[in-house]
């Protein structure tokens, strides 16, 4: 029985290891805004975002511009973005125009996007390697 856990114990830490290798730790420094969920700054569905995602006040998100996206930075992955706490999930795309950029979502808090402005930040996330 004793082998049998340690089997397992060993099964456990090389899967493990072998998931933390699938995945590269990618950083950037980009420019950041905010958006809101008004008409007038997005479309006429302020709430749905390019990949058919309902965009709710509650719920991190960002767009980014779509040279981004060759990087790895597609829908839902998670980034993390220095100055804010917690992780924020892609869930919508920016104007082709844009570039080097995310657009981080503060629901109808225009006076909270207004405060962040316009600032150059670092973001982190994870891309799954290809094995």
């Amino acid at each position: 029985m004793k082998r049998y856990y340690r089997f397992l114990i060993l099964l456990s830490v090389i899967s493990t290891v072998s998931c933390a290798q699938d995945y590269e730790v990618m950083t950037r420094k980009v420019t950041a805004t905010a958006y809101n969920s008004f008409k007038y700054q997005t479309s006429n569905h302020p709430y749905l975002a390019a990949w058919g995602d309902s965009l709710k006040p509650d719920v991190k998100s960002i767009a980014v511009s779509r040279d981004l996206l060759e990087l790895g930075l597609t829908h839902n992955v998670e980034v993390e973005i220095e100055g804010l706490e917690g992780k924020y999930l892609v869930r919508d795309k920016m104007n082709k125009e844009w570039t080097n950029r995310i657009d981080i979502y503060m629901g109808t808090d225009l006076k909270a996007a207004d405060d962040w402005g316009k600032r150059e930040v670092t973001i982190t996330w994870r891309v799954k390697m290809n094995n």
